[in-house]
Order: structure tokens, then C-alpha cells, then sequence
């Protein structure tokens, strides 16, 4: 006897039968967005601080360091952009460069703090993206943190060393957002 589910059309010896690995994946895919499952949590600056970093290893932060006693400190830690000149036109820069990104979507711009939804570009998971001035310094901080998940396999991290990269030959002058 064989049997064909609705989900796969190859014949089946049996009603519980799948392809070899489609099991392993609804695992994962369940799990990722089960276990260690974050809200959107309020985004934005407070007194000059960005949020903290998530309690999972799935974000990074350059203000990790402000956080203490926070479990993902070290794990999280990234160091922020650096500009040269108006912290306005470094804004506008990197407005421009994040705006270009594939996935992204800009959710809060104002003078001094930048808020864009990431989607990954496979299982269109949403990460978030902040960046927050500090002009006296020559600072634009930054975190990038995934709402679901245990791990984001170094997504976060990636993406803010790719956006760092492009951002720092806009600075240079080598290239244009």
C-alpha cells in the first residue's frame, strides 16, 4: 500500500514517511523561533544608551561595555563606527548605505539615532538595527540584535562589519553611499 500526502507527492510506504532531512529542518525552524523568543522589545536611546544587548547570543552591541553584569557582554561587544567631520553628514551617510542594503528598512530616522528592520534573506527572519550619535566623540554606536532564536550563527556581527566597511570608504572617500 502506498500513500501520498498532501505536502509531498512521491508515494510513501507508510503515513508517517518524509524525504530524508525535511524533519531535521521543521526541528530547527521550530526551535529557532521557539527557543529564546524576544518580543520586540522597546528600541530607541535613553539617556545616551541603546538597549542592552539580548540574553542569547544572537546581538551585538557597541555599548555592550555599559552593561556590566549583563551574561552576553563579552560575547556581544563590537566596536562603533568612527567619523571625521559633521556628525549630521555621518548620519546622512550611513542612512544612505543601510537604505541600500538588501532587506533593510528604515523605521525611525532622526538627527542623531537610525532604527532599520533587517530581513534575513532566506527564512525572512527580522532582526533590528540601531545606531545612536555621539558627535563630541566622533561615535555612532550600534546594535544589531535577532528577535528569535538562541543564535544568529554571526549574522549580526557580519552585518555590522559589512555596513562598517562600506561606511569607512564612504568616509575615506573611496566610494559614495
Amino acid at each position: 500500500m502506498t500513500i501520498q500526502t498532501s505536502f509531498d507527492r512521491s508515494p510513501h510506504k507508510f503515513a508517517g514517511a518524509r524525504r530524508p532531512g525535511m524533519g531535521s529542518a521543521a526541528l530547527l525552524l521550530t526551535l529557532a523561533m521557539t527557543w529564546g523568543a524576544a518580543s520586540a522589545q522597546a528600541l530607541g536611546a535613553r539617556d545616551g544608551r541603546l538597549q542592552p544587548p539580548n540574553l542569547t547570543p544572537n546581538s551585538v552591541s557597541s555599548q555592550a561595555g555599559l552593561y556590566p553584569d549583563h551574561p552576553q557582554r563579552n560575547f556581544a561587544q563590537i566596536e562603533p563606527l568612527r567619523f571625521k567631520g559633521s556628525g549630521a553628514e555621518a548620519m546622512r551617510q550611513l542612512t544612505e548605505l543601510v537604505r541600500n542594503t538588501r532587506g533593510a528598512t528604515v523605521m525611525t530616522q532622526t538627527p542623531g539615532y537610525l532604527h532599520a528592520e533587517m530581513r534575513t534573506r532566506w527564512l525572512k527572519f527580522t532582526d533590528d538595527l540601531e545606531f545612536l550619535l555621539d558627535e563630541p566623540a566622533g561615535l555612532i554606536h550600534v546594535r544589531s540584535a535577532s528577535r528569535l532564536g538562541l543564535s544568529d550563527l554571526g549574522a549580526n556581527r557580519t552585518r555590522v562589519e559589512l555596513l562598517r566597511s562600506q561606511f569607512d570608504a564612504v568616509q575615506s572617500g573611496q566610494a559614495r553611499p
